[in-house]
């Protein structure tokens, strides 16, 4: 997949998404639920990354990373803010949160055309840098980190 890409000069973008305020969350209702919680989560950023290529896949305790080859920036900004729509749409009681009485997430986007100077690692720094931001700007919202890359 990778060499196709980059044989293609084909976009591959990345969706970092990161639950706002999930160690409130476990301490609200219990290890236990704050599972059932990445559940629904996952769920619901599975319903909006549902193209055969898209790669949903657990980051860490409460963040997620989804891959989306063959997709600009734009196209990820948009998909991102469907998924942050979707998390909402499930409102998730979440009574200890600073943002919203329901479960909200923050989001980083970044994109690149994959070559040897630009690989995975970069975007990866870059799509943290977006979710930084984000939470950073308030959570609940979808950042991209916008560089111009000359190859």
């Amino acid at each position: 997949m990778g060499i196709g890409i980059r044989q293609d000069k084909k976009y591959l973008s990345l969706i970092l998404c990161d639950v706002d305020y999930f160690k409130y969350y476990n301490d609200c209702y219990g290890y236990p639920e704050g599972d059932q919680c990445l559940k629904k989560v996952a769920q619901a950023i599975s319903k909006v990354a549902k193209f055969s290529t898209d790669l949903v896949c657990r980051y860490g305790g409460e963040e997620f990373g989804v891959i989306l080859p063959n997709t600009n920036i734009e196209e990820a900004l948009r998909r991102a803010e469907l998924i942050r729509r979707e998390i909402k749409r499930f409102e998730i009681p979440h009574a200890c949160s600073k943002v919203s009485p329901y479960v909200t997430i923050s989001l980083g986007v970044s994109s690149v055309i994959p070559t040897l100077q630009l690989s995975g690692r970069t975007l990866l720094i870059d799509a943290d840098q977006a979710l930084y931001q984000a939470k950073e700007q308030g959570r609940d919202c979808v950042i991209a980190h916008r560089i111009n890359y000359v190859c």
